[in-house]
């Protein structure tokens, strides 16, 4: 089946699979030229399909392919492959049925619509959290200094090597991961374990790279990111035991340290209104949050 051609893909879509994800990134990538640090963290057709389940969604083919889903506080929405001011009203409507509204899209997307036709919401829970590198190179300033303080224990107590994460090293990051679980005692359907099994597995296929960290010889972390944008990571997995106090901080560290291309922002993806994200993202001192609108058509009057 050609999943570009209309058909019965276009009406009733269908699930994502690793052999759409060449396909979507494609169209993703179009999305994410030229937004530079400003990229939203959810234009990337690996994140999509390791939080498939997640968020329920379909790939529809056709003219103004799409893909359908539904946010965590349960709205339906639409993420749209084109461009919303060239789809004619009566494809839009459609799109917009059952109270679907156009999603995620950016403050800069949302500025070239008509506002005549469309209207705009967000919310907190979904903004990214953006911050420059040399938060994590230097921890520079009281708040975080601390995180210095916390990197400067870990390596007084241990003998802290890194890698690049790939195949080899699996069974070590599968091992911090379930150990990880166990620390915030999870099991195995919570948390986000199935998508980092699978992001570990299918890595370069996802556009993933990223370390393995030991500690004294033993797993001690690891850390997933992809670049978004020239310079832009986005921190997909960061996952350290606890008893290695002081982990995070470092392999955040060591990745903008050591990462063989240049990084100069990261993005830490969404809190999605947990308050215990929210108070670890905010006190790495973000620069900006990144706003996500929520785009609906105007009533008819």
């Amino acid at each position: 089946m050609n999943l570009r051609e209309p058909g019965i893909a276009e009406q009733t879509g269908v699930a994502l699979t690793l052999e759409l994800v060449p396909l979507l990134e494609e169209a993703l990538a179009g999305l994410r030229a030229g937004t530079a640090e400003r990229c939203l963290s959810d234009w990337s057709a690996g994140n999509l399909y390791l939080f498939r389940h997640a968020h329920d969604y379909r790939y529809h083919a056709g003219e103004y392919a799409h893909i359908t889903g539904v946010t965590y506080d349960g709205t339906p929405y639409v993420i749209p492959l084109f461009e919303l001011n060239r789809a004619p009203a009566a494809v839009l409507a459609r799109l917009a049925a059952t109270g679907r509204c156009f999603y995620p899209l950016s403050p800069g997307q949302f500025a070239q619509l008509d506002t005549q036709r469309f209207t705009c919401s967000q919310s907190r829970d979904d903004a990214d959290y953006l911050y420059p590198a040399d938060n994590f190179r230097f921890y520079r300033g009281t708040t975080l200094g601390k995180k210095r303080n916390l990197m400067k224990q870990l390596l007084a107590a241990h003998t802290v090597q890194a890698q690049p994460l790939a195949k080899p090293q699996h069974g070590a990051a599968l091992q911090v991961l379930q150990g990880w679980m166990h620390d915030r005692d999870k099991g195995p359907q919570e948390a986000d374990y199935a998508a980092c099994v699978e992001a570990l597995e299918h890595a370069s296929l996802l556009g993933l790279e990223g370390f393995m960290f030991h500690a004294d010889g033993e797993p001690a972390g690891f850390l997933l990111a992809q670049e978004l944008e020239p310079g832009v990571f986005v921190i997909r997995f960061a996952k350290g035991l606890d008893r290695y106090k002081g982990m995070a901080q470092y392999m955040f560290h060591y990745f903008c340290t050591h990462f063989p291309r240049p990084v100069q922002w990261l993005n830490f993806e969404q809190d999605m209104g947990l308050e215990n994200f929210r108070q670890t993202k905010a006190s790495y001192q973000p620069a900006d949050l990144l706003d996500k609108f929520r785009v609906r058509l105007r009533a008819a009057t």
